[in-house]
């Protein structure tokens, strides 16, 4: 928990070791330079073998090639066959990711973007090893002149002004430099509205269709954007195949999938199940047992795929978390509501959400370890609920949204399936690798003359590197550096504090002429990936003028730096293998 009181000032010195990603434009093109869809509007995907790959190699839907994508490259996009997913080479691949929330909010843009810059939570995503980003999204959020909000400019200014609609081809632009692939998932119709149906009083059904078309049409050629997923968990009075067009969910997601693949009929068609199915209760979004007398029909084949959701007892009680064969009874009751969809061949199974804390043994450490295990036994796709730690289920990263949870990371990590694309910058998962030394200016309840200061290094980048590789260095003036002969102590948590080396250095440089040098042995340890290292406390009695403040013309932080949070007045130097890469802007 990191300390808020007022006497307490952190600041955040963010440092890159490479270039900025650069966006590409999203390429358009004319309604009629696309592709005709088959002319049998109700074209059915060819009984399928889960036992046989024969045809999968190419695409069924036998369509021409989409145009190259917006920097050059040959588009592969994805296709179905049985309960496999096939891209454009014939390979055999596999959705593994997870999802990214905030844009089906009032900020309609992720989450986590007053912490970090976007750039580098791609760049985390990526390192992590997942493949796929599912976006969740408002209707509200890609209207036009819709500006984002709730987002640390200073950290993200490349983001400043931009609409909803041009902060998702922000993100697509992004993932597509690092090898990810994005499902857009229409998550809600307005920030305020969580709807049972896929339309509303405020988001009719015919803008839901008008929404599709706009994004399919908007990403066409761009393989980055692999799949549409049509609505968020139906629930309620949601029903599957009774032939109401109110309330029939499968007809919906027919008529939804119609429009999306009469504009882009490369894309993949996300189906997510209902909640409650001829009396059988089940998660919002779960139940899929309607697909086995009422499959979803789309005028291009092999483009469906089933995505239910699943949940634990932390997230809700349910009366199978209580059966006294829990947890073997799980697996049983998968199979009967979307399990038999993979199982008979019907179509790919790719699980929407899921998530929980624990991968303990508790009640809920126990549903998602059993989860898994099916997953991976039946070698289906995943998206983990979420990223973002500020959800019931807890997160990816934790709170500080750096940090990452190791235990839930493990146990996702043998699901995970190799990436989708390389990328433009080159191996998918090699983030660049950035380095931060957090600075806090203590000793407010010291006595007058004392300077006290905290160090703290984060390795936001994905390998391990040794600490001696670091050197930190806080400016002095005359008036502030350690006295003759009095103690300078250090303190270290985590860290044994004779490994770490604290000098000061007479030195002149834009009016100052003194620098404490932090240095760290190897015996000091490593910081691993997205991890940050020991807090140094460095303790000394200035030398001149003791009872004085000392200069704000150094590494002192003063009050008007920062307040309540973080702020960036580059008051400190940080080198790494003796490459200065983040210099105090001292004045000259």
């Amino acid at each position: 928990m990191r300390d808020r009181s007022v006497h307490r000032f952190l600041i955040v010195i963010t440092v890159a070791l490479a270039i900025g990603v650069t966006l590409s434009s999203t390429q358009r093109v004319r309604n009629d330079a696309r592709p005709a869809i088959p002319p049998d509007s109700t074209a059915q995907d060819p009984p399928p073998s889960s036992a046989t790959t024969t045809g999968c190699v190419r695409d069924p839907a036998d369509l021409p090639p989409p145009p190259p994508g917006p920097d050059g490259r040959p588009p592969n996009y994805l296709h179905t066959c049985g309960n496999r997913i096939y891209d454009a080479r014939g390979r055999e691949v596999r959705i593994t990711g997870l999802n990214w929330s905030g844009m089906e909010y009032s900020g309609y843009a992720p989450q986590g973007l007053s912490h970090r810059p976007w750039q580098d939570i791609l760049d985390q995503v990526a390192a992590l090893g997942y493949n796929t980003i599912r976006l969740p999204f408002s209707s509200e959020a890609i209207e036009p002149g819709r500006q984002i909000s709730g987002i640390d400019f200073a950290i993200n200014p490349d983001l400043q002004g931009l609409t909803g609609l041009e902060m998702l081809d922000r993100l697509v632009a992004g993932a597509r430099e690092r090898g990810l692939k994005i499902i857009l998932d229409r998550h809600r119709p307005t920030a305020a509205q969580l709807t049972t149906l896929w339309y509303s009083e405020e988001v009719p059904e015919g803008r839901w269709l008008a929404d599709w078309r706009m994004l399919a049409a908007r990403y066409y050629g761009n393989d980055t954007v692999i799949a549409v997923d049509l609505h968020n968990e139906p629930r309620g009075e949601a029903t599957w195949g009774s032939g109401d067009l109110a309330t029939d969910w499968r007809l919906a997601a027919e008529r939804a999938g119609n429009a999306v693949l009469a504009v882009n009929p490369y894309l993949l068609v996300f189906v997510e199940g209902i909640e409650n199915y001829d009396g059988d209760h089940s998660w919002w979004g779960g139940d899929l047992q309607g697909v086995r007398t009422a499959p979803v029909r789309l005028p291009v084949p092999n483009r469906v795929v089933y995505s239910p959701h699943d949940y634990g007892p932390a997230v809700s009680e349910q009366a199978w978390f209580a059966d006294s064969h829990f947890p073997a009874n799980l697996a049983a009751i998968w199979d009967r509501r979307w399990g038999y969809i993979h199982r008979d061949g019907i179509a790919p199974v790719v699980m929407g959400e899921f998530g929980g804390r624990s991968v303990g043994d508790d009640r809920d450490g126990q549903w998602q370890k059993t989860l898994l295990a099916y997953l991976k036994a039946h070698e289906m796709g995943a998206l983990v609920w979420s990223l973002n730690p500020n959800w019931d289920t807890g997160g990816i990263l934790g709170d500080d949204w750096h940090t990452v949870e190791w235990a839930r990371q493990g146990a996702y990590q043998e699901l995970l399936a190799p990436p989708l694309d390389t990328g433009a910058r080159g191996v998918f998962g090699r983030a660049p690798a950035r380095f931060t030394v957090l600075f806090r200016q203590d000793g407010t309840e010291e006595p007058t003359g004392t300077t006290v200061l905290s160090l703290q290094l984060v390795n936001d980048g994905p390998d391990t590197l040794n600490l001696s590789h670091f050197e930190v260095r806080y400016w002095l003036a005359t008036n502030a550096v350690p006295a003759p002969g009095q103690e300078l102590t250090v303190d270290a948590s985590d860290l044994p504090p004779e490994h770490v080396r604290v000098d000061p250095v007479s030195t002149y440089h834009g009016g100052q002429d003194h620098y404490l040098r932090v240095r760290f042995d190897p015996r000091a340890g490593s910081i691993g990936p997205y991890r940050r290292s020991g807090k140094v406390t460095i303790r000394f009695r200035r030398s001149d003028q003791p009872d004085q403040a000392p200069s704000s013309n150094n590494s002192q932080a003063v009050s008007a730096d920062v307040q309540e949070g973080f702020g960036e007045p580059d008051r400190v130097d940080l080198y790494v293998d003796g490459q200065l890469i983040r210099a105090y802007q001292l004045s000259s």
